[in-house]
């Protein structure tokens, strides 16, 4: 009888039993007995070849496999002695694809190097943990919300006009309807949905051509955008605490071996479930951040070295809110306390990491959108539809966008968010 397929993943409830693992060679040491480490995309396991247990011709086969070589093993699955993880005791070895001259070996490669083969680099280990990680908190993503009674708005990627601004779009002709754009942001077709669903949300990619080349830019990128009518700032930043703290529980009750794999310290993520988030005005933070020697003046944007510099001062999530409306965007709503304000916030990581949220509430009134497109030279012809929102049933409202990327980033403590993705496009990187 033909031995069972199992993935690795579920070697550990097959101890004592003949099983058969089909998967790629990542390593393949050869003394008297020969050892091969193998995966199969599931999880890793260390394949022992013995002359006495293999036969003739797997043995033989073992001493001559290859970096990245599909094999499918035949053996019995036993205990490591000293870890007690599975591994497999082989009897047979079957050759599916070989491989030659693979180019990512065991030794140091640049990053240039690696970017260039990128699609052979996500084999790797590490890149395999991160990626796993992604998946899962696009997972919680999804059932955060579909489990809190928002309903799924898929917003367009083709878009008339900018959200925040034409000098971050990338265009593309569009038949004869003039210039179409690649979306920066589904939310104002989000604004629409609350009318119709109460809560929405758009999980997807979008697209800046911002020419900015730091280690939290990707120029493609995915974004979840929840949208809730009858809601403030206030809501906006209870909604993205409980969220955030969903997705980190279910990262690590279900990404152990994967956040293990990337050495990830996991106290600073564990901390994250029993604390409120800080919060912090941004007139505050620009006093704190002076204090802690950045020469940021009220009224800046906060940069990526400012954000770096108040994160690595606080142990916990924090939230900056109401920021000068100067460089906010045209739709927020202004602080009614101090009308130089917006009522917007931006959730920066601990850890030196910077913002994985940003949102706030949206402006209700119709005559001060009208106002704000004059003042921001926009056409209005490009946001009647948006604008009929404030003429028919207009309600308080507020909602935010998180960075799938950069929440990937801070969870796996990455240096760089180009590991975050499983093909990164930054600038100067298209290919493959």
């Amino acid at each position: 009888m033909e031995s069972p397929l199992v993935e690795i993943r579920h070697l550990k409830q097959h101890v004592g039993q003949t099983v058969a693992v089909r998967g790629w060679v990542r390593n393949a040491r050869t003394s008297k007995t020969r050892f091969i480490d193998l995966r199969d995309g599931s999880g890793f396991v260390q394949c022992v070849v013995g002359a006495a247990e293999a036969e003739p011709e797997a043995y033989e086969l073992a001493g001559k496999l290859t970096q990245e070589a599909a094999v499918r093993v035949v053996g019995v699955v036993q205990q490591h002695p000293r870890t007690g993880a599975p591994e497999l005791l082989v009897k047979g070895l079957e050759l599916i694809g070989g491989s030659a001259d693979y180019p990512i070996t065991p030794k140091e490669h640049g990053t240039a190097f690696l970017m260039e083969n990128r699609h052979l680099w996500l084999r790797s280990k590490r890149q395999w943990a991160i990626l796993r990680v992604r998946h899962t908190i696009a997972k919680a993503i999804r059932d955060f919300f579909d489990g809190d009674g928002f309903t799924l708005l898929d917003a367009p990627i083709l878009t008339p006009s900018a959200c925040e601004g034409t000098s971050t779009l990338f265009g593309t002709p569009y038949f004869d309807e003039g210039m179409a754009y690649l979306s920066q942001s589904g939310q104002l077709y989000q604004e629409p949905g609350i009318a119709a669903f109460g809560k929405v949300y758009c999980f997807g990619p979008t697209f800046r051509a911002e020419k900015s080349k730091t280690r939290r830019h990707l120029t493609e990128f995915w974004m979840v955008e929840p949208e809730m009518a009858f809601a403030h700032l206030e809501d906006v930043m209870v909604l993205g605490e409980r969220l955030v703290k969903f997705i980190v529980q279910r990262v690590l009750e279900g990404r152990r071996e994967e956040l293990e794999i990337l050495e990830r310290d996991l106290a600073p993520l564990e901390s994250v479930l029993n604390v409120e988030f800080g919060r912090m005005t941004y007139t505050e933070a620009v006093a704190r951040l002076k204090e802690l020697g950045s020469d940021i003046n009220w009224g800046e944007d906060f940069g990526n070295d400012d954000e770096t510099i108040l994160m690595n001062a606080y142990d916990r999530p924090l939230w900056v809110h109401r920021f000068p409306k100067a460089f906010k965007a045209f739709y927020m709503e202004p602080d009614p306390e101090d009308p130089k304000l917006a009522l917007g916030a931006d959730l920066l990581a601990p850890e030196g990491y910077g913002e994985v949220i940003g949102g706030g509430e949206r402006a209700s009134s119709l005559q001060y959108l009208l106002d704000q497109i004059v003042h921001e030279g926009l056409d209005r012809a490009d946001y009647e539809w948006y604008l009929d929102i404030r003429k028919y049933g207009s309600v308080p409202h507020a909602g935010f966008g998180l960075g799938l990327e950069r929440a990937v980033a801070w969870i796996c403590k990455l240096p760089h968010v180009r590991e975050t993705a499983p093909y990164p496009r930054m600038l100067g990187t298209l290919r493959p």
